[in-house]
């Protein structure tokens, strides 16, 4: 068990204790924010325990990177096997986009259900 040596500081009656968390330069961006806003309204303990430890940025901003990761890697591998190429942008540039938001759009929920709304 770890023990805190804390600082308080008198206001009137009461002494209010002094606390200054771990500063972390990442962003966490916008599936940090996500998983963030998820462990806040169903995670309310787990969400509270980071924030308490200082651990619930550098959650966030690691999340954030792997879920980014993870959706690059998913949309390459969907374009491959569905045979989206740039030969198709050239010649069929309305279909393209389409398939490409179609893809873009279940690598997203791949990522949320994989990443951001687990325990």
């Amino acid at each position: 068990m770890q023990i805190y040596k804390t600082r308080y500081i008198p206001v009137g009656d009461y002494f209010i204790p002094v606390w200054t968390l771990p500063e972390e330069p990442r962003p966490i961006g916008t599936w940090g924010r996500m998983r963030r806003d998820y462990l806040k309204e169903y995670h309310p303990v787990l969400y509270s325990n980071m924030v308490l430890r200082g651990t619930l940025w550098t959650h966030l901003a690691d999340l954030n990177e792997q879920a980014q990761q993870r959706l690059e890697t998913i949309i390459v591998q969907m374009k491959t096997a569905e045979g989206v190429t740039e030969g198709l942008k050239a010649r069929d540039p309305l279909a393209w986009a389409q398939q490409m938001n179609n893809i873009h759009a279940r690598a997203k929920e791949i990522v949320l259900h994989e990443l951001i709304f687990t325990e």
